[in-house]
């Protein structure tokens, strides 16, 4: 079921809580009154309808709307679903020019709601999942583009260590070990062979980067991720931190170019293949990263073939994972099924760009 009314160009879609993320509501109010959280009861859920990892609801309160996350039910994979980290990045932000809502109270508490939660606030504005941004005018797309490159360098301006992350994450090596933990994801979660996700689990460890990069890395930077600006062409919220720690930059805007290496097709795996970028308004690759190149100082990135096939690989891991709990019964979203699929079709994708880079 979802809203009787049809969400404007880019509001986050929400539906009624699915069958097994139901939560005790009168639970839940008797809490937040406890903890003196600002969150005034009483209070309706509403789950948001996108976000496979961890479920998302909006609260409606008497006295204004909030966000809450919290971990999904059943079984889960080690070092997933880190709501904690979440919310510790997220808080130590605030005070930064990096963009992202402000936190309310984390529960660490199970009993409450049946797994930990957080709260932070509502913050209104456009939620993209298609990277072509519909409905825009080519001045705002081109706009828009730019400031999620700029938004993606303050991140990784920020001085980490001044932030009170230190703890946050190693200090080196993060590509190494990147591709051992969603090695180890995907075996866990593995169910039919993929014969591509073999060929890129042994190309990756021989052709990882000689440089060392350490910055806030956000794991996980996409447009489908960012809140945009009611009516204007900027970020106003970062969101999904799950997967952040300290790391290389380029991951990050490796991943975010992803689009551009994907046929448009539907769902999650909606790129920018097939569209005349040109007349879109939106840049082309090598603009792109022009443009976060000159807002984070940065040269343009070497061993680019690395990052993107990488960053297939991890995105197919994830993919195998929610397809894995789909199975278990355990998923978020009502088409995690699809996921099998789309890891496959993900690993065929980061398998073709990492034979580019051994020509």
């Amino acid at each position: 079921m979802t809203n009787a009314a049809t969400p404007a160009q880019g509001e986050p879609k929400t539906t009624a809580v699915r069958d097994g993320h139901t939560i005790d509501t009168s639970r839940l109010e008797a809490w937040l009154v406890e903890h003196a959280t600002g969150v005034t009861p009483p209070i309706e859920l509403r789950q948001f309808a996108a976000g496979q990892s961890n479920p998302t609801y909006l609260i409606k309160a008497a006295n204004g709307q909030f966000v809450m996350r919290k971990k999904p039910p059943g079984d889960l994979l080690p070092s997933a679903h880190m709501i904690e980290r979440e919310h510790r990045i997220m808080e130590a932000l605030g005070p930064t020019d990096v963009p992202v809502p402000a936190m309310r109270v984390f529960c660490d508490d199970p009993e409450v709601i049946g797994t930990p939660f957080f709260i932070m606030d509502h913050v209104a504005g456009r939620v993209f999942q298609d990277p072509a941004l519909p409905g825009m005018i080519p001045t705002e797309r081109r706009a828009t583009f730019r400031d999620i490159a700029h938004t993606l360098a303050r991140l990784h301006s920020v001085d980490w260590m001044s932030a009170g992350l230190g703890d946050f994450g190693k200090h080196s090596g993060y590509a190494e070990r990147q591709v051992r933990l969603w090695t180890r994801q995907y075996e866990a979660a593995k169910t039919d062979p993929i014969a591509d996700m073999d060929a890129l689990i042994e190309w990756l460890p021989r052709n990882q980067p000689d440089d060392d990069l350490t910055t806030i890395a956000h794991g996980d930077y996409r447009p489908g991720n960012l809140i945009l600006h009611p009516s204007e062409p900027r970020v106003v919220a970062v969101l999904d931190w799950e997967l952040s720690t300290l790391g290389h930059p380029l991951c990050d805007l490796a991943y975010n170019c992803l689009p551009y290496y994907m046929p448009e097709e539907a769902g999650a795996l909606s790129g920018l293949g097939g569209h005349d970028l040109k007349a879109l308004g939106i840049p082309v690759e090598d603009e792109f990263i022009a443009d976060y190149c000159a807002a984070s100082g940065r040269n343009r990135p070497e061993n680019w073939h690395f990052f993107v096939a990488f960053s297939f690989f991890r995105l197919a891991s994830i993919s195998q994972g929610v397809y894995a709990r789909a199975l278990n019964g355990n998923a978020s979203a009502p088409d995690a099924m699809d996921y099998g699929a789309r890891a496959r079709r993900l690993a065929e994708l980061g398998w073709i760009e990492a034979r580019k880079g051994s020509i």
